[in-house]
């Protein structure tokens, strides 16, 4: 056993810049209207609207009943609707309405300023590295 205290890990260094970046993405979605998470689903419409939910709930991996929840509560808000798919009368596509789609300038420019923030300071050659780096670990975790 390592005799490092837990504090100076790498995984202790990394839950403190999750928690940072999920507070200053909430923060920043909550003046949009939208929770933590609900942007990703909101970007994987906007790349191809009419997904179903299980292809939703692949791409964002979540477990299903999250994936509802999340949708329940998007639908509410008028950014989302649900579809029964043609070819299989068990399947539901979700289509953004004009709500959902009219958020992705604000959301997109959120997501840049914030991506800013993150990389303050450092070379473009650090970015190009972090960016490695931080693939290889989320490869080395799955």
């Amino acid at each position: 056993m390592s005799s490092k205290p837990m504090q100076e890990t790498i995984g202790y260094q990394m839950v403190l810049v999750s928690r940072a970046h999920r507070h200053l993405v909430s923060t920043a979605l909550a003046e949009l209207g939208l929770y933590l998470g609900q942007e990703i689903l909101l970007m994987y419409l906007w790349e191809e609207d009419g997904l179903t939910q299980s292809e939703l709930v692949e791409r964002m991996e979540v477990e299903p009943p999250t994936l509802t929840k999340m949708l329940n509560r998007m639908e509410r808000c008028g950014l989302l609707k649900r579809c029964q798919c043609p070819e299989d009368a068990r399947s539901y596509q979700v289509y953004l309405t004009e709500a959902g789609q009219a958020l992705q300038q604000p959301v997109t420019q959120l997501w840049h300023e914030v991506e800013k923030q993150i990389v303050a300071n450092l070379t473009l050659e650090e970015r190009l590295l972090f960016r490695r780096l931080l693939m290889q670990v989320r490869n080395n975790l799955t």
